[in-house]
């Protein structure tokens, strides 16, 4: 994750310095063991190592990866709550969803973890509890009034490779 995150800030320091600057500290170890008792889940190492790297933006220059903005621990929290909430709630109860192989059926899961949002409800997601086929910490894109459920990479690590061409 280190040399991932290495080749990135070269980059973003040749052709995109100002979000390079919008990247927040590293999470503290305090930061993410909260988010892990609140959701009841271990994250993997890699998105671990991620938010001890940077954790998320602070929103005020061009969206990481793309149409998404990278979310801090506290913002993740917030967003995970906020669905947990909706799903609690029965308000996702009628919805239909139409899954990729490797993704349970489930409109909302506790075992999502969002870490990217598009600032239209939308997110991207560590998913902490994969159907058969799947895998632990895989990356799945979930809409908010779409049931498509789709795998984005198998890891994070994966992903930012993906994303970045590293």
């Amino acid at each position: 994750m280190k040399q991932l995150w290495q080749q990135l800030e070269n980059h973003l320091s040749a052709h995109n310095p100002e979000l390079l600057a919008d990247l927040n500290l590293p999470a503290t170890d305090a930061q993410i063991r909260e988010l892990e008792k609140t959701i009841g889940i271990k994250l993997p190492a890699d998105f671990v190592a991620c938010l001890k790297i940077h954790d998320g933006q602070k929103g005020g220059a061009d969206y990481l990866f793309g149409d998404y903005e990278f979310l801090s621990v506290a913002r993740t929290l917030d967003a995970w709550i906020f669905w947990k909430k909706q799903s609690d709630s029965g308000h996702f109860k009628h919805e239909e969803v139409f899954p990729e192989g490797g993704v349970k059926s489930e409109w909302w899961s506790f075992a999502w973890v969002p870490f990217a949002y598009n600032n239209s409800g939308d997110y991207l997601c560590v998913d902490l509890g994969p159907d058969a086929g799947g895998v632990v910490g895989q990356i799945v894109a979930v809409w908010h009034d779409d049931g498509a459920r789709k795998v984005k990479a198998k890891s994070l690590s994966e992903f930012l490779e993906k994303q970045f061409g590293f």
